[in-house]
């Protein structure tokens, strides 16, 4: 306990100045600069209000449009001011449905208009056009076109759903599967970053911005603050070690007679790895079974693998927690529940519970 406040009390002094790093989320190399920062991860004074992004568990960012929900990152242009998003669940034509910046400081981008049809599932178009999968089930299928003649051909024999300004990453896309591009006016960095500068806030502002030098001497400095933080753990450690060795050898019981050197016998402890997950057989008692053309789950809009992000597909083997009802492929579920004894959606114990006696 005492090793762990005190690591975190020099960490704190590192991190507590104004100096601000170039962050990334673990597993992903986009860097996460002003004015973005990682929420509850670097001071507020590193990012602009608004700027805000979290780590998924894929290692993406993530950034959270209030009325839309969560988008996750492909890129950050800071010169353009610029930033390409995509639906961390396969699933962007049915986030382009209920897109909506207000109150948010991004801009829509080279806008198409996109409009969307629901058609009978027994129709077919009379060019050979993707239905989009994600929002259609097997008694209705989802188009979408930003082509006038497609238009008028789904507008005469299915139902018009919305129409939508997408801001695709490239003009005259025909494909709502690709990112959507986005822009932000405020604050503008444009002029730092071409003559190689950073923006940053000024001090004890909140939202006015200067330009500052390149992060090196800012980073060297923050650099000399952790080494000498760590310095100060490890001496820490080593004297913390050599106390508890003093400890042991003024407590530790002499052998007498049995001994004519007077040795003292150290007794070795093995610390036994324990397993936090379940059992094979129990694994493989929980329900599972084959999908079907449909892809039809028990429960709605449960048609991605919440583990692998995965869109189901016919003749897979899905696996359910009996607890809760989630389900998963089989072999992305297994995997989990040998490590983890709990759902990794709602966190629910994955072991059943034995059934109530009624009163």
């Amino acid at each position: 306990m005492i090793l762990h406040l005190l690591f975190f009390s020099f960490f704190n002094l590192a991190i507590s100045s104004e100096f601000c790093f170039d962050s990334s989320c673990i597993g992903d190399s986009q860097t996460i600069r002003f004015p973005f920062q990682i929420a509850n991860g670097q001071p507020k004074s590193c990012g602009y209000p608004g700027f805000d992004l979290s780590c998924h568990a894929t290692g993406k960012p993530l950034l959270h449009l209030p009325p839309s929900g969560d988008f996750s990152v492909q890129n950050i242009d800071y010169k353009n001011q610029e930033i390409k998003i995509n639906d961390p669940y396969n699933c962007l034509p049915k986030k382009i449905l209920s897109l909506n910046l207000s109150g948010s400081p991004f801009l829509k981008k080279n806008t198409q208009n996109f409009t969307f049809f629901n058609c009978s599932s027994h129709y077919l178009p009379y060019w050979n056009i993707d239905p989009i999968y994600c929002l259609s089930s097997y008694s209705y299928t989802v188009y979408a076109s930003s082509s006038p003649l497609f238009i008028h051909m789904f507008a005469s024999n299915c139902v018009t759903i919305k129409t939508v300004s997408v801001p695709s990453s490239s003009y005259y896309s025909s494909k709502l599967s690709d990112e959507l591009l986005l822009k932000w006016e405020n604050p503008d960095c444009r002029t730092c970053e071409s003559i190689g500068q950073r923006c940053e806030l000024k001090p004890s502002s909140s939202h006015a911005i200067q330009c500052t030098h390149s992060s090196q001497g800012r980073s060297k400095f923050s650099a000399n603050v952790v080494s000498i933080a760590m310095g100060g753990v490890a001496a820490t450690i080593c004297f913390l070690g050599l106390l508890c060795c003093l400890c042991i050898k003024m407590n530790f019981p002499q052998t007498g007679t049995h001994s004519s050197s007077n040795e003292a016998h150290w007794t070795i402890f093995s610390w036994r790895r324990v397993s936090i997950g379940l059992d094979g057989p129990t694994i493989d008692s929980y329900p599972k079974f084959v999908l079907d053309e449909s892809l039809r789950l028990p429960k709605p809009n449960n048609n991605i693998c919440p583990i692998c992000l995965a869109q189901y597909r016919p003749k897979e083997i899905v696996k359910t927690i009996p607890n809760c009802q989630h389900y998963f492929h089989e072999c992305c579920i297994d995997e989990w529940l040998r490590l983890n004894a709990s759902c990794p959606v709602c966190r629910k114990s994955a072991i059943q519970s034995p059934p109530s006696n009624p009163p």
